[in-house]
């Protein structure tokens, strides 16, 4: 099985790639980061030159299973954003990952068989203050997810999308140094006291690509220690 994971080379992509059994693809910005893997396509998927050369890349090796985790995040008060961020954030959390399911689904279709998996967020379920570009094309993400998964459920395609909530990952924890709450008070607000693991996302993901989730489709999963369910 071909899998391919975008922002393989830190964080949660890393942890994905690292926990899946198959052929893994790597996609990223640095080179020197995904030399670790054997199989990788240096893209920048806020360009459309990168766009372009992951869409070829994907086509020409044939993906099975499509794992958009690549997302860029954006803390600032809607005043305090410009044109140029939303073009970036859109491009990159909402625009990409629709743009490389477009490259899949041709091959996954002639074998009646796909896993697109798209790596959201608990600010899409929930919205955050001061994070609206970001709560929004993750929210766009989880859309997008439940319509394909009605498109594409007679193929033998399942699309779903993961939501984690504070994950213990550089992105996570410079996330919590930006906002206005520590750490320690964030962890608070979080009902089982923690920051979730990045290798619990990926044994999500390792389920949902497995024959046993393939009844499972279109579908919004909150990974998040609880935060979802209130304080």
């Amino acid at each position: 099985m071909n899998i391919l994971v975008t922002g393989a080379t830190r964080g949660i992509g890393k942890a994905i790639a690292s926990n899946l059994d198959g052929n893994i693809f790597a996609a990223g910005r640095n080179e020197e980061l995904l030399k670790c893997y054997q199989n990788y396509c240096i893209s920048d998927l806020s360009t459309f030159e990168g766009l372009e050369k992951l869409g070829s890349y994907i086509e020409s090796n044939k993906i099975d299973v499509l794992i958009n985790n690549a997302g860029e995040y954006i803390y600032s008060p809607i005043e305090g954003v410009n044109y140029n961020q939303i073009e970036h954030i859109t491009r990159v959390n909402l625009e990409a990952p629709l743009y490389l399911i477009s490259k899949a689904v041709p091959h996954m279709k002639s074998q009646n068989f796909g896993r697109i998996i798209n790596i959201g967020s608990i600010s899409g379920v929930m919205g955050e203050a001061c994070a609206s570009l970001y709560s929004a094309t993750k929210s766009g993400l989880i859309g997008a997810s439940k319509a394909l998964g009605l498109e594409l459920a007679e193929f033998g395609i399942t699309v779903n999308t993961v939501n984690p909530g504070w994950v213990d990952t550089d992105l996570g924890n410079a996330s919590a140094e930006e906002g206005e709450f520590s750490k320690s008070e964030i962890v608070e607000c979080i009902p089982q006291k923690r920051f979730v693991a990045p290798e619990e996302v990926a044994a999500m993901v390792k389920y949902l690509i497995s024959p046993e989730a393939k009844g499972v489709t279109g579908q919004s999963i909150n990974l998040c220690a609880g935060l979802s369910v209130g304080y």
